[in-house]
């Protein structure tokens, strides 16, 4: 079993998987479980020992039946009215070409939306909802803005673009899953964020899995390629 297969398998079993996506990119380290196994006990573990910002990773046909927005694509509509937005425009990212935030959330049960159980629920709402294909009852049991930050991953996943949205929503759809992920950075003590090292680690320590974004990617172009024959 190589390290791409004991990722899917730790993924598939509820567990956390490391995943790093290059020296040459953000060179960061993420926390990644699938959102259907999600639990305030993820959610707690994301924000104490990785400590970054706690978002969920979707498939671009997900994104498409939900009819969410890349954010940037709300500040091409409303910059005609807020000028300001088209200043914003974050057109100057040193790592992409494009940010893939798009919406935040809470699922309408939630009460303020950030606590750990109240971002689990969210998480775990949108995951069954998807599951099901309710896709029409989206705005019925969601509210918006929330707690918790939706990233639209790109058509195409990692033949198009190697962040960690596309990354880690491919490794779902490997492990055949539904492939929306529950994903954080992990940061280091001295303000920056965890060196691949230290997150190696922490990985050994807790006995979890460290995947390379290049192995992950080579895998997952691998058995694209396998399928397509």
């Amino acid at each position: 079993m190589n390290n791409v297969e004991k990722a899917i398998k730790h993924l598939k079993a509820g567990k956390i998987v490391l995943v790093y996506d290059a020296d040459d990119r953000e060179g960061e380290t993420d926390m990644v479980v699938a959102s259907e196994f999600i639990t305030p006990e993820h959610i707690k573990r994301l924000r104490k020992d990785a400590g970054g910002l706690i978002c969920v990773a979707i498939h671009p046909k997900i994104a498409e039946k939900l009819r969410i927005p890349y954010m940037v694509d709300i500040y091409d509509v409303a910059k005609e009215k807020f000028r300001v937005l088209e200043e914003l425009y974050p057109n100057d990212i040193p790592y992409d070409e494009k940010s893939s935030f798009s919406i935040s959330i809470n699922h309408r049960e939630t009460f303020t939306g950030i606590t750990d159980k109240d971002r689990a629920l969210t998480i775990k709402k949108l995951s069954e909802l998807v599951k099901e294909e309710r896709f029409n009852d989206f705005g019925k049991e969601f509210r918006s803005p929330g707690h918790v930050f939706l990233l639209r991953a790109v058509e195409g996943l990692v033949k198009n673009r190697r962040g960690h949205t596309e990354m880690t929503v491919a490794l779902a759809e490997l492990a055949g899953l539904t492939p929306i992920t529950t994903i954080c950075e992990m940061m280091g003590d001295d303000g920056y964020a965890l060196s691949k090292n230290e997150a190696k680690k922490y990985a050994e320590k807790h006995n979890l899995v460290f995947l390379e974004g290049e192995e992950l990617i080579d895998y997952y172009l691998s058995q694209s390629d396998n399928s397509s024959k």
